[in-house]
């Protein structure tokens, strides 16, 4: 199989340009969106919770390693000794549930993923930690 590089170059016509074009910014990917929640829920938590979140180190992967446990696939992985929480981005994004698929919810169920994580970190309630902004999905 030719490098991934030599594949784009179809039939002499050489590489690609972006979809968007020069003049364009770029389009934001599911991705993109997610690590924005991701961050932005994580700074305001850092925000309220200075002292508890200090040295926790968060992280994305796309699933979980292993088989589903018994109350089906983590959305996200708790290390209280290892001060790290792991949220998993394809089950957040895909197996949510939503009454409406907008951005406003997609954003809202991620911000609550992240805030549940946390509690269970801390072993406190999620109204708890975000009490002007948790909403439970």
């Amino acid at each position: 199989m030719p490098p991934r590089a030599a594949a784009r170059d179809r039939h002499g016509r050489g590489i690609r340009s972006s979809v968007v074009g020069p003049h364009l910014a770029p389009l934001r990917t599911r991705v993109d969106f997610f690590d924005a929640c991701i961050a932005s829920a994580v700074d305001y938590l850092r925000d309220l919770w200075p002292d508890e979140l200090e040295r926790v180190r968060f992280e994305v992967a796309a699933v979980p390693t292993g088989e589903p446990g018994a109350d089906g696939v983590d959305r996200w992985r708790v290390s209280r000794k290892a001060r790290t929480v792991v949220l998993y981005r394809l089950p957040i994004e895909r197996m949510a549930h939503l009454h409406r698929d907008d951005e406003w919810h997609r954003r809202s169920y991620i911000e609550s993923c992240v805030f549940r994580a946390v509690a269970e970190l801390l072993g406190k309630d999620p109204w708890d930690i975000a009490p002007e902004r948790y909403r439970h999905f």
